[in-house]
């Protein structure tokens, strides 16, 4: 980008705060009002000031001098409220934004397709909404509040020294261009520093964020060390950008507060000899001084805040992002409805993919399967043979680069993505256990279940004892990721979420791994009766729980090799043969 678009990519970056903002007008009206009548009423000392010393001062009456201090304490007392008045609305205005802002970028991430994921880590994006939404509330709530005002101080200011003294304020105006050139040249660097070292900070939250959730395999191999060295390296990183931001801030505010003061002190000067030649009332070079200073301040106060607009506005570049990005897989603009009642018919025709991280390499080549309704469709191969793919697809987390994936005989790109997975519940292979109540993870299959059908479905998945035994019952925290119930506990809370979704179709991502004899028994007769009048497609490294399939379709990169029955596949001596060979010889 030009150094030329750069001033209007800033503006467009602290758009997005104003947009959030805008909704709310009675609340900037107020704030916007409180701020002007407390400017007015700080610009009003200094007049006040003059009217004492000149009026009140030179009269001999003493009642003449307290009614000038009056004027002056009214002055005080509106300037109180007005301030106090200022700094709620804008204040509230700074949380509203940001609670707004938040759920803006969570609506439009859930949007959002896996592939997005895939190349935005998830925790810096939680970064992006904590740290970067923390700035924008100190730019709306204080930032923004402090520029307008020093911006009217400064304004407002130099108005009424041209009313005191034309000649005085024409060379106190002199210095301005003097401080407006490093504020351009020197802010430019500045807003680079800036958005290096809120990307820095990101770093480091995502790097603890990623270790804490890892912190049983961190301690299992005694990486601890290694794990401090590496995040004290993000550490000093962000420190290093955060100095050097600091740095190039703290110069820019030497520079401008010393070329303002020092425009001061001469104009000051010559406004001292004017007094002394009677050209100039005391009071009038008191109100000179006093609002010289205000102004001053206020020009200085506005280079210090410019770096947090330029801070803010890197902030809300980044949450902007998140905002536009558009999601990969939606809706066409007239969708086609699946046929009612559902069918539970999946076809897969000549479908060829390839991940966005792995281009180079097609998932699946060319893979064509139909699933009749009620049919029980195994998958097994080795890793990487592209089983899990098909679950992908088959939800429309992602799309084919060629062929068609349908449901119902309606293909997925032409329906509404949220219809067709409203036809399929999904028992992974690794359950995922919401840290809320187990009533509501039970929920997540149907979120208006009542408790009668939580229950009913806890027994039909064999999770109906040990849910009744949790010290609240259903209201029990899970925990982080399910920390307080064992393995197979999650994998059947997992199957009752399922049965609760009551979908056609059913998807098992080898549901029974990892789990002890008692466990794995008590999943699968779950599983059976999940699986009952449904269509389903399993995949299973352990061929043990796939003998009773209608179909076993054995895969080997991205293609059907083999296809057929336990038996007939055992004799055919292909892949599959391999396999089982070597699962049932080690088990014996």
């Amino acid at each position: 980008m030009s150094a030329a678009a750069a001033p209007s990519k800033r503006i467009g970056d602290l758009a997005l705060i104003f947009r959030f903002a805008l909704p709310y007008p009675g609340r900037i009206a107020a704030a916007l009002l409180a701020l002007l009548v407390s400017s007015g009423a700080t610009l009003a000392i200094p007049n006040g000031f003059r009217a004492i010393i000149d009026k009140g001062f030179a009269s001999s009456s003493g009642s003449d001098i307290g009614r000038w201090f009056e004027y002056l304490l009214a002055i005080v007392v509106v300037m109180a409220t007005a301030t106090a008045l200022r700094f709620y609305f804008v204040s509230w205005l700074g949380e509203r934004v940001v609670a707004d802002v938040r759920a803006a970028v969570q609506a439009n991430l859930l949007r959002l397709a896996p592939a997005f994921f895939e190349e935005n880590r998830p925790s810096e994006i939680a970064s992006r909404l904590t740290a970067d939404t923390s700035v924008i509330e100190q730019v709306v709530g204080t930032t923004v509040s402090v520029a307008l005002r020093n911006f009217v101080l400064g304004v407002g200011g130099i108005a009424y020294l041209f009313s005191l003294s034309p000649k005085l304020a024409g060379m106190l105006l002199l210095g301005i261009p003097f401080i407006v050139l490093p504020i351009v040249t020197i802010g430019r660097r500045l807003r680079k520093l800036s958005r290096s070292s809120q990307d820095r900070v990101a770093d480091v939250g995502a790097m603890v964020d990623e270790v804490l959730g890892a912190m049983k395999v961190v301690q299992a191999f005694g990486q601890q060390d290694r794990e401090r060295e590496r995040f004290a390296t993000a550490v000093e990183g962000a420190f290093g950008t955060a100095r050097r931001r600091i740095a190039v801030r703290a110069g820019l505010v030497a520079l401008v507060i010393a070329l303002i003061f020092g425009s001061i002190t001469l104009v000051m000067w010559q406004g001292a000899l004017d007094v002394a030649a009677g050209r100039m009332s005391g009071g009038t070079i008191a109100a000179f001084v006093l609002t010289g200073a205000l102004v001053a301040g206020a020009f200085g106060a506005l280079t210090e805040v410019y770096g947090d607009l330029l801070r803010g506005a890197g902030a809300a570049a980044r949450l902007g992002e998140l905002i536009s990005e558009s999601p990969g897989i939606a809706a066409p603009a007239n969708p086609v409805a699946l046929p009612d009642p559902p069918q539970g018919r999946i076809a897969f025709e000549h479908v060829t993919f390839r991940y966005p991280t792995r281009p180079e390499v097609a998932a699946l080549h060319d893979f064509s399967l139909h699933v009749a309704p009620g049919e029980t469709v195994a998958i097994v191969g080795t890793s990487g043979a592209g089983k899990t793919t098909l679950f992908q697809l088959l939800q429309r987390f992602y799309d084919p680069q060629k062929g068609v994936v349908s449901v119902d005989g309606v293909a997925l790109p032409l329906t509404d993505p949220a219809w067709a997975r409203a036809r399929i519940a999904m028992v992974p292979q690794e359950t995922v256990i919401f840290a809320a109540s187990a009533r509501d993870n039970l929920r997540y299959g149907r979120w208006t279940a009542d408790d009668d059908e939580l229950w009913a479905a806890a027994k039909a998945a064999n999770a109906e004892e040990f849910l009744a035994k949790l010290p609240q019952g259903l209201d029990t925290f899970m925990g982080e990721g399910g920390a307080r119930i064992s393995g197979g506990q999650r994998q059947r809370l997992a199957i009752a979420r399922a049965i609760l979704r009551d979908a056609p179709i059913l998807l098992l991502d080898e549901a029974t791994s990892a789990l002890d004899a008692e466990s794995e028994r008590l999943v699968q007769d779950a599983l059976d009766r999940l699986m009952e009048n449904r269509t389903t497609i399993v995949i299973a490294h352990r061929l043990a729980t796939v003998r009773a399939a209608d179909r076993i379709i054995v895969m080997s990169e991205g293609r059907i090799v083999e296809e057929g029955t336990h038996d007939t596949l055992t004799r055919a001596g292909g892949l599959y043969a391999r396999l089982a060979e070597l699962q049932f010889a080690g088990t014996s």
